[in-house]
């Protein structure tokens, strides 16, 4: 059964890369969700167009990029076990509780969808697909990424994480040894991937020794 990774609008594309990036590297299947405004978003971000007829060779493209904009970074990656469907498409599978899926990671995940999703709007195929898996009692993960964040906006995760979502800032950490923009992205790529139960490396773990990261 697949991962489904849905895409929002918000700034953070790199963060999407990676989650994708470590799932197929660990034999993941993925059905990919990329809403219309994550399209500006990414164009904006990597100057890359998501294009429906072109999208494997867009993906390819996008995922072979490295959080500091250059391309091939990581290779070609295969992406032979992922599966897109439009975000207009609302016959698409993810939107039927009947279909097989492992859980659902929106990354990044813009207060817009955060507000959609805890409204249970389903205006198009990421909403629904975040819907369903609500419903399903899958498992549903939200990394938002907003600052500050409005009382509105509050509420509205409050009501995801009462749903059983898994709410995960877009907030990297230090302890990890960080020397790269790169790790960076991939520290918040593993605390998604964690919140959903993923096996990854992306990141040295915690292990109680201070100054650990130093020695290293």
């Amino acid at each position: 059964m697949p991962w489904i990774v849905g895409v929002s609008g918000a700034s953070g594309t790199p963060y999407a890369a990676a989650v994708l990036r470590a799932l197929l590297a660990g034999g993941e299947s993925v059905d990919l969700v990329v809403s219309r405004a994550s399209r500006l978003t990414l164009l904006d971000e990597t100057g890359i167009s998501f294009r429906d007829a072109h999208w494997r060779d867009d993906l390819r493209e996008w995922l072979g990029r490295g959080a500091d904009g250059k391309p091939d970074t990581f290779g070609g990656p295969d992406v032979d076990r992922v599966r897109y469907w439009g975000a207009g498409d609302l016959a698409a599978g993810p939107s039927s509780g009947s279909y097989p899926a492992k859980g659902m990671l929106i990354v990044p995940a813009s207060t817009a969808c955060v507000a959609g999703v805890a409204l249970g709007l389903s205006k198009d195929l990421l909403q629904r697909a975040a819907s369903v898996t609500l419903k399903e009692r899958r498992t549903l993960v939200v990394a938002v990424r907003e600052t500050p964040l409005n009382g509105q906006t509050l509420r509205h995760l409050v009501a995801l994480d009462d749903a059983g979502a898994s709410v995960v800032p877009a907030s990297p950490a230090f302890y990890a040894g960080a020397t790269h923009i790169q790790d960076l992205v991939d520290f918040v790529a593993g605390r998604v991937l964690d919140a959903a139960g993923v096996a990854h490396g992306l990141y040295r773990r915690w292990d109680g020794e201070l100054g650990g990261t130093r020695a290293t």
